[in-house]
């Protein structure tokens, strides 16, 4: 491509030129007006004369076009499945890869918008194809995407673009859809007491109420009736410390794009509150400092502490004000105020008449959901024996009666080597390296699980479910001799601490216990049971597709499986009776959202670029606009039409320069002029 046009290329610089040429004429002017003949042809002279110094040139220049470049920016997501609004931003990719082809002068670079954890990124995508496309070289920006957009900055400046930008926008706009909303949702809430949230149904096609299930942990389902269009505050139990899933589904409406905006989850994060412990101590012993310090170093504990020294039914000479301790208040703890503590521990307490109306207040606490701690002594073994109460209905050990004191290395139970209480404790296994302990009381096991014995067989530590609570019972009281370092020592404080735990019915020590999570694209399974085998381990994955996984085992006994998890949603897992849910990607994704075609976001960087929105409908014969190149000045959209820039941008491969005025040319030219000049005085 040729193209010419005149430079200057003045013999002496600009500003004393036009000074000069300013004189020159202000002289003639003052003549002009005093009439003075040759004026004219002298101004004439003049003009030449400023000519000739500016040295006027032809140049002529062999221009290559550089090709305007569009950016084709394609909404990947899930929404964009929907329906045919994927064949459809097919299609407009190549109608403007056709129209790339025809014109040699159009280049056309390409980006896919996927979707994170924040929902659909397009605006990531334009960014990072601007930096590499010359901004004076951008001939538009294309989005071919439904307008469910999560990155959208503030306003069109931070794109820095001189351009327009066209929403091309697949999916039907007429379509209804009913979704479910999380408005408001607690990220933690307090064991036992709960927490709550709320919902809201939209929509688009009906009004009145829909029917919306409730699912708590992967349980069976609750039905209720909630209004459509108003929210709704909900209150969902908090069982467990760490995580609590509810999962929400609304009943599907007459219009639907799709079902899965009509599922969402809530997970809260269950953490207990200060922790309420009355421990009483039957009479003064070496252990009672080791659990009295055992529950003060933990800051979540609340301990309440009686040590028995004096029965209300005693009576000695002692005056009362030089007593160090109150009565045992008896009264106000087991019959007032019992419900307030979370875990009851009886340390080498004896049966006393005292508590006689009260041991039946105790066992039905723990039958309620209760946590009751026996740690037993020589009394345990005779008549005063705890076991000779109301309280034997919730006791899983019956003293057998006799009292051995010989020295003795605590060992695992083979059930103990699996259990969650006492598997991996330090120092322990088959040959464990714990120090000794003198004295326990022999026993007969009724129930429950044991998990510490002595070398002859004989029950030392033992769990057991009491109905909705748990007992577990000590039959030493030399467990003291472990947190002083006797031997060496043993477990003493992580031991107890899990115990503990486990009466408060702590998740992660359940024998019985079903856990996944997933990570990294894989779903982790976590299946702990005291059983030699497994239940199969049924799988529902968001999607709805069901498969039943194989697990192995280590040698702790536990079973795993890791599984390849991709998609977003809730998996449903189940092994026999138990029952748990894993979350794939985000609970609530933003992409899920609002699944209707929109071009509320897009619309003003659209009207700030003078660009336009084309609904195009769905499918593989979708309703595409044409395509133009428009000149910078121009219009860039129209109602079936959109607009792609023409920059005219070029490189020059050569240049050629020509005089237009010769030097003997000029000479004549002056000379005659300022001839005339003379000759018209003269006259």
């Amino acid at each position: 491509m040729t193209a010419a046009s005149i430079d200057f290329s003045p013999l002496i610089p600009w500003s004393p030129l036009i000074a000069l040429l300013a004189i020159g004429y202000a002289v003639l002017i003052f003549g002009a007006i005093q009439k003075l003949s040759g004026w004219l042809w002298r101004g004439l002279g003049l003009a030449a004369l400023g000519v000739t110094l500016a040295n006027p040139s032809l140049v002529e220049e062999e221009r290559d076009p550089l090709a305007d470049v569009a950016i084709l920016v394609t909404d990947t997501s899930s929404s964009m499945d929907i329906g045919g609004r994927s064949e459809a931003a097919d299609a407009m990719a190549e109608a403007l890869r056709r129209q790339a082809e025809n014109d040699p002068l159009l280049d056309l670079v390409e980006v896919e918008a996927g979707e994170g954890a924040d929902g659909t990124e397009v605006f990531s995508a334009v960014s990072s194809a601007l930096a590499s496309v010359p901004q004076d070289r951008l001939a538009g920006i294309v989005v071919t995407t439904d307008g469910q957009i999560h990155d959208a900055p503030a306003s069109i400046d931070a794109l820095n673009i001189d351009a327009p930008l066209h929403q091309i926008m697949p999916g039907d706009t007429s379509a209804g859809d009913r979704r479910l909303i999380i408005e408001e949702s607690p990220r933690y809430g307090i064991v036992g007491q709960g927490a709550s949230f709320t919902i809201r149904v939209e929509d688009t096609a009906v009004t009145g109420n829909a029917q919306v299930a409730f699912r708590f942990e992967g349980g069976e389902p609750q039905v209720h009736r909630i209004p459509i269009g108003r929210s709704i505050r909900i209150d969902v139990p908090v069982e467990q410390r760490g995580q609590n899933v509810v999962e929400i589904e609304v009943e599907a409406g007459p219009q639907e794009l799709s079902l899965i905006n009509n599922r969402a989850a809530v997970s809260v994060n269950g953490v207990r509150d200060r922790l309420r412990v009355l421990l009483v101590t039957g009479e003064p012993h070496n252990g009672a400092r080791a659990w009295r310090d055992l529950l003060k170093s933990d800051p979540s504990v609340d301990l309440v502490h009686f040590t028995i020294l004096r029965p209300p039914d005693r009576r000695d000479s002692t005056p009362t004000d030089e007593l160090a301790l109150i009565a045992f208040p008896v009264q106000e703890l087991f019959y007032e105020r019992l419900e307030e503590f979370d875990l009851v521990i009886f340390d080498r307490y004896r049966r006393r008449n005292i508590m006689q109306g009260y041991f039946g207040n105790v066992a039905r606490y723990v039958e309620n959901g209760g946590a009751l701690l026996v740690t037993t002594g020589p009394p345990f073994a005779g008549p005063p024996s705890l076991f000779r109460s109301q309280l034997s209905s919730v006791l899983p050990v019956r003293p057998s009666g006799t009292l051995s004191e010989e020295a003795f290395t605590p060992q695992m139970s083979d059930l103990g080597l699996r259990h969650p209480v006492t598997a991996g404790l330090e120092g322990g296994g088959e040959d464990p390296e714990w120090g000794r302990w003198m004295r326990n009381i022999e026993g007969i096991t009724l129930g429950g699980q044991v998990l510490l014995e002595s070398e002859d067989g004989d029950p030392l530590l033992v769990l057991q479910h009491s109905q909705q609570g748990r007992t577990a019972m000590v039959m030493s009281d030399q467990t003291w001799l472990w947190s002083r370092g006797f031997e060496g020592g043993g477990p003493y404080g992580e031991m107890f601490r899990r115990v503990a735990h486990w009466l408060m019915k702590e998740p992660e020590l359940d024998e019985e216990r079903l856990t996944a999570v997933a990570m990294d694209g894989e779903l982790l399974v976590d299946r702990v049971t005291l059983a030699d085998t497994a239940p199969p381990l049924q799988v529902t994955w968001p999607d709805g597709r069901q498969e039943v996984a194989s697990m192995s085992t280590d040698e702790s006994g536990r079973f795993s499986a890791r599984l390849p998890a991709e998609g977003t949603g809730l998996v449903r897992l189940r092994s026999g009776a138990l029952t748990t849910v894993a979350a794939l990607g985000p609970l609530n994704p933003l992409e899920y959202a609002d699944l209707r075609p929109t071009d509320a976001t897009l619309d003003p960087f659209v009207n700030a670029s003078g660009g336009g929105v084309y609904t195009i409908g769905e499918g593989e014969n979708a309703r595409l606009p044409g395509i133009r190149r428009t000149r910078a000045n121009a219009d860039h959209s129209g109602r079936s039409w959109m607009g792609l820039r023409s920059n005219e941008r070029y490189v020059v491969r050569a240049t050629t320069r020509t005089p237009l005025l010769p030097g003997l040319l000029i000479v004549l030219i002056l000379t005659g002029l300022l001839g005339l000049g003379w000759w018209r005085e003269g006259r």
